[in-house]
């Protein structure tokens, strides 16, 4: 029972991405701007920076902000889910709400997943080079990683926001300062000490040095390291956005 509620779930959101043709154009604007805008542009000022260009190391980057943005937004979805009724449609099912959650956050992995490809196609046009090694096929998992540690707390914070406005004020607050303050744009170890000890706390922080290990080949961290961590975030998020969704209101 279980596990076909997690596969109807992820069925659902997956057709309704793959539907939404706007929403998927509208997802990779910013990445482009952010390859343009920071890659190439800022790119042309730093040069070479962490063995490499700084193209090459803000693609992963870029990678990661596209699934934050994206996965965390993924529990506006609860918001609507119960205001249009199918909240309570899956509640009242025999399912257990871990499988519920861990349905969503695989349609929603899933989604973020397919879009963080697309901007690395895009990003290959552009000029990035991908350094084909064994472990570049990690990057996929490192994306799925990224994506359910995320999702998991977009899905806790929407179980416990009832407002649409409410939902995306604390959604803003807390994805600028994880983007930021992250291994994203620039090296966590050219920051002040009290920063990059901030820094080295976001499971972004992991996620996108272990994308940088399995796309080009450098990374501040090992790339087990990376795997480590961000498996053990996951599964803490996961295991927070089941216990917050066990206690949402469907009203």
């Amino acid at each position: 029972m279980d596990t076909n509620a997690i596969y109807v779930l992820w069925l659902r959101d997956t057709k309704r991405f793959l539907r939404a043709k706007s929403r998927i154009i509208g997802m990779l604007m910013m990445p482009i701007f952010f390859l343009l805008g920071l890659g190439l542009g800022l790119g042309s000022l730093i040069g070479y920076i962490a063995g490499g260009t700084y193209f090459e190391f803000i693609v992963p980057g870029i990678i990661g902000m596209s699934l934050l943005f994206t996965s965390i937004f993924t529990g506006s979805a609860v918001l609507w889910d119960r205001q249009f009724g199918f909240l309570k449609e899956i509640l009242v099912t025999p399912n257990s709400r871990t499988a519920i959650v861990i349905g969503r956050v695989a349609g929603g992995a899933t989604t973020a997943i397919l879009q963080s490809i697309l901007v690395v196609f895009i990003a290959l046009i552009i000029g990035f080079n991908v350094s084909i090694t064994a472990y570049t096929i990690l990057a996929l998992v490192f994306m799925a990683l990224i994506a359910a540690t995320f999702i998991s707390l977009g899905l806790a914070l929407g179980s416990m926001i009832s407002d649409f406005q409410g939902f995306q004020l604390v959604t803003s607050f807390f994805t600028m300062p994880l983007f930021f303050l992250s291994d994203s744009i620039f090296p966590a170890s050219s920051l002040p000490a009290v920063v990059r000890d901030i820094t080295y706390l976001n499971p972004l922080t992991y996620g996108v040095d272990g994308l940088r290990n399995a796309l080009v080949g450098a990374g501040t961290f090992s790339i087990w390291m990376d795997l480590g961590i961000m498996v053990l975030s996951s599964l803490v998020m996961i295991a927070i956005a089941a216990y917050a969704f066990s206690k949402t209101e469907v009203g």
